[in-house]
């Protein structure tokens, strides 16, 4: 799904005037005067660069962030800066302060033009005074690794956070408007979610961060977060921007595109290439082992006869073991594997951004001779998913699938064929 397709097609000009559309080609907003170009995320170059060529002339300055490897030029007057992810650096922290401050300064003649895109929560950060980077690093490190979906870490990363829940909206609050184009890495295409919601409202409260929380081992929860979380429920610091807020009358937040037209164009690929294809009724979702399962006794369910597939989309969890390799995408492949062991069905299940987890590949291609091969290399299939170490057995089973970065990010894809 390429993401400056989808900017362009929302985005375009009538005469001297930038034009904002919905889905359906209505014009939603018009802007006839200077640009700020802003971003952040996976897709946020392609994004910024079809919004630049959109905003040609208008634009007069901007910073986008981006990972690190991904660093390129965007458009004109627009810097492009690198930042870590899935856990934020100091690089990304300093970048994200450039861009918050080039936004407070926007004047009542400029408009502010965000493109955002999955990734953003880590690589669009500025902390709350009083809390430091490294203690988001390691609270964010232990959500991760305690399974938490990403409504939960979002949650708690809105309310540490200047830019996010809102935030960026507060920031926008004297310029002449915002418009925010979103492309989706979530299931349901919740805009409080994509990216922490920096441009919308935020439906949490810090009681439910600190609910969170509670999941947590208390160790790992860094002290100074804690705290800010404990006087943000006491009422003694400002809550993230709610529903009526002012500095939303101006704020126009659109989704370009998501994970169900990534699903929708890979099942319409299934049939043109002679498959009867379906697509799965509900988003994946919960965990990864168990919609792997599902999916491969589902696929191994219907007909081969005339060529079934069956296509789904989503984002799982995994709780991670400590010392495990792999992502979400792995460890559901290596569980299908085991439902498909002998059979004649294929399964792929990966990351739209071409990572998965902490690893190099973008996910896993498993087959019914998965779990054979594994074996006779030494490998267990049911140890490795109970130690969550999926990325070894798989590397040796030649069944990883690694496509590099994809410069977009719609969540996950599955495709199962017989």
């Amino acid at each position: 799904m390429e993401p400056g397709r989808l900017v362009a097609a929302a985005l375009g000009r009538e005469g001297e005037a930038l034009v904002l559309r919905d889905a359906a080609g209505r014009v939603r907003a018009r802007h006839a005067g200077p640009v700020l170009l802003v971003g952040a995320g996976k897709a946020a170059l392609a994004m910024a660069r079809a919004a630049g060529a959109a905003a040609r002339g208008l634009v007069r300055g901007g910073v986008v962030v981006v990972p690190h490897d991904a660093v390129a030029p965007a458009a004109d007057h627009v810097t492009v800066l690198g930042g870590g992810h899935p856990l934020p650096d100091g690089a990304g922290a300093a970048a994200s302060a450039r861009l918050l401050a080039a936004v407070e300064a926007a004047g009542p003649d400029v408009l502010v033009l965000a493109v955002l895109s999955g990734g953003a929560s880590a690589l669009l950060e500025v902390p709350v005074p009083g809390v430091a980077l490294e203690e988001l690093r390691a609270l964010t490190a232990a959500l991760l690794a305690a399974g938490a979906d990403i409504a939960a870490l979002n949650t708690v990363r809105r309310h540490c956070s200047l830019v996010k829940g809102g935030g960026l909206a507060r920031a926008a609050r004297r310029a002449a408007g915002l418009w925010a184009l979103v492309l989706s890495d979530v299931v349901g295409d919740d805009p409080a979610v994509i990216a922490s919601g920096p441009t919308v409202a935020d439906p949490t409260t810090f009681a439910e961060a600190l609910a969170v929380l509670a999941r947590l081992p208390p160790a790992t929860v860094p002290a100074a977060i804690r705290a800010h979380l404990e006087r943000g429920a006491a009422g003694e610091v400002a809550e993230t921007v709610k529903p009526g807020d002012p500095v939303l009358a101006r704020t126009e937040t659109v989704i370009v595109g998501g994970n169900r037209e990534a699903v929708a164009a890979a099942a319409a690929e299934a049939r043109v290439r002679g498959y009867a294809a379906g697509v799965l009724p509900r988003p994946l979702t919960g965990d990864a082992a168990e919609a792997g399962r599902h999916l491969a006794a589902a696929i191994l369910a219907l007909s081969p006869s005339t060529g079934a597939a069956l296509v789904g989309g989503g984002e799982t969890t995994v709780r991670v073991v400590a010392g495990g390799r792999g992502g979400r995408c792995q460890h559901l492949a290596l569980a299908a594997a085991v439902v498909l062991a002998g059979s004649d069905a294929v399964l792929i299940a990966a990351g739209t951004d071409g990572v998965d987890g902490p690893t190099d590949a973008a996910g896993a291609c498993v087959d019914g001779g998965t779990v054979a091969r594994a074996r006779a290399r030494g490998y267990d299939p049911a140890v490795a998913l109970a130690t969550t170490d999926s990325f070894p057995l798989l590397e040796a089973t030649g069944d990883l699938v690694r496509s590099g970065p994809t410069g977009t990010n719609v969540a996950d894809v599955v495709v199962a064929l017989r």
